[in-house]
Formats: structure tokens, sequence, C-alpha cells
């Protein structure tokens, strides 16, 4: 397992950027002061190879600034997993980390925690949070149920609420 030491060693984090840049030149293609990472193509996160193996940049500005692997998930404040910024990182629980999602791009309604209740005929909102699903009831309009979602979002998760 990679240690804060051995980080340190072969790159330096500029928190202010996020960025991470090579202190030494392993091969032909990594000179000193270069820029570490390239972003995976379906995930979006930074990877950067060390000794042999691949980690995301994010997990590792943790390691970086802490000494210490995270001992929970990662979440990205602003959602861009790009976004490696220490300001804009942050632990959380998996149920914190999906609380602080976007909404989804094939979404109907256009408002997180909102569907349309073909049975009810009217829209519905509901909200899961530490595994823990609760209905938040059946609404005429759209704007009405993602009203209901975002007062129960701001009530369960805090500061993780995404209300979009």
């Amino acid at each position: 397992m990679l240690t804060a030491k051995r980080l340190r060693e072969v790159l330096r984090y500029d928190y202010l950027t996020g960025n991470f840049y090579w202190i030494i030149a392993s091969s032909p293609r990594r000179e000193a002061g270069m820029l570490a990472g390239s972003q995976h193509k379906t995930l979006g996160y930074i990877a950067i190879g060390i000794d042999g193996k691949k980690y995301f940049a994010h997990r590792l500005a943790w390691l970086y600034m802490t000494g210490k692997w995270p001992s929970k998930r990662l979440d990205h404040r602003d959602c861009n997993r790009s976004n490696n910024k220490w300001p804009n990182l942050r632990q959380a629980t998996g149920s914190q980390n999906i609380s602080n999602a976007k909404l989804h791009k094939d979404s109907r309604s256009g408002f997180k925690g909102v569907t349309w209740s073909k049975y009810h005929r009217r829209w519905h909102a509901n909200i899961r949070s530490n595994g823990v699903r609760y209905y938040l009831g059946h609404y005429a309009t759209a704007i009405e149920a993602h009203t209901a979602y975002c007062e129960a979002t701001h009530r369960l998760n805090g500061e993780f609420a995404r209300t979009s």
C-alpha cells in the first residue's frame, strides 16, 4: 500500500488547484515538474500511476494532506470528479455521497426526487437516506413534489443535501 511518505517523494500536490506534479522523472514521458495523471474516460476521476498501481487523485490528495488513507468515501462538494482542490473534498458515507449527486440526465420530471405516478396520476416525491426510503406524498405539480423533496433532503442530509 502506498504511504504518504512515498507519495510525497514522487508527487507534489497543489491544494489550491487540486493538481499533482511529478517531483522525479521516472520515464521519458514523466519529467520533473510535469502535471501528473489523466482523466478516466468513463468515470471522470483523475487517475495517477505510482509504482505500477493506479490511484484516483482525490484519494491521493487526502493521503497527501492528512497522512492517512480516507476511512470513508470521498465526496466532491461540487460533484465535479476532476476537481481535486482540497476545500472541495470531504469524507462521506455512501448515503451522504449519493445525497450530493446531481440530477440524473434521464429524469422525466426535471427535478431530483420527483417521479410521475401512473397509478395515482400525480407527481410522487420520495427520498432515500441511510438505507431508508421515505415516501413524501403525491402532488398536483412537479414543483410541489420537489419542494417536499428539498425540505426532506435538508432535514435528513444536512450539508450533503443537493436539490438539483
